[in-house]
């Protein structure tokens, strides 16, 4: 089966040149296009949430010989969420090889944030079914490259972080206040505003409002403790 020339630049994007290129063309292919004879990626997707999460168990396991699994969970959670795997789909414009039906293309499918994040752990399955585990884990260290030396720090629950700051202080839990929202319906952009009681506040913007919240009080936290 041959490639088309955008998926063959995508492959060199990804990493990984594949000996069965149908199992990349499936974990392209999403529901709003599917038939009978072209499956979509749903059960890829699956797997390969299961073969990430081995890879960055492992990772992370392998870093830090000294830390408790209290503080391995929240790292290898925030590895593997959703959010991570559509920013690291958007690293290598997977979005623009996805295979879509016309009504979920015309609703910007290819910058969607849940399904980027799915398409991008059907991939990895496809690179495990087409070479094997070590093959996987080589495209998966690649792609999240710095993000699992720098997870320590970002994995911190940055609201409960702020929140413990304030009280400490003698103040009340900090204020989150939605201040625009931006972008069509399926592609909204949220800007939250993280606010003390004393004043100091930081902004930040995100699909998702609990994503726009957490990098506020992060941003905020930060300056804080800076």
């Amino acid at each position: 089966m041959k490639l088309g020339a955008d998926v063959q630049a995508f492959t060199a994007r990804l990493g990984h040149d594949f000996a069965q290129p149908e199992l990349l063309l499936r974990a392209l292919t999403h529901s709003s296009i599917a038939t009978e004879t072209r499956p979509d990626n749903q059960r890829l997707e699956f797997l390969g949430d299961r073969v990430l999460g081995l890879v960055m168990s492992e990772a992370l396991f392998q870093a830090d010989k000294s830390a408790a699994e209290g503080q391995l969970a929240p790292r290898f959670n925030a590895l593997v969420r959703k959010e991570t795997c559509a920013d690291v789909a958007r690293q290598i414009d997977l979005g623009a090889v996805l295979k879509l039906g016309r009504s979920e293309m015309l609703s910007g499918g290819r910058r969607k944030h849940a399904l980027l994040g799915d398409a991008m752990e059907s991939v990895i399955a496809a690179v495990y079914l087409d070479a094997g585990y070590e093959a996987a884990r080589k495209v998966v260290l690649s792609l999240w490259g710095d993000r699992i030396d720098s997870v320590a720090k970002d994995a911190r629950d940055a609201k409960t972080a702020l929140q413990e700051w304030a009280q400490a202080r003698g103040q009340n839990t900090p204020a989150y206040i939605e201040t625009s929202r931006e972008g069509p319906d399926h592609a909204p952009v949220f800007t939250i505003e993280a606010r003390l009681d004393s004043g100091e506040f930081e902004t930040a913007s995100a699909p998702t409002k609990r994503q726009a919240e957490q990098m506020a009080a992060k941003a905020l936290l930060d300056r804080l403790e800076g």
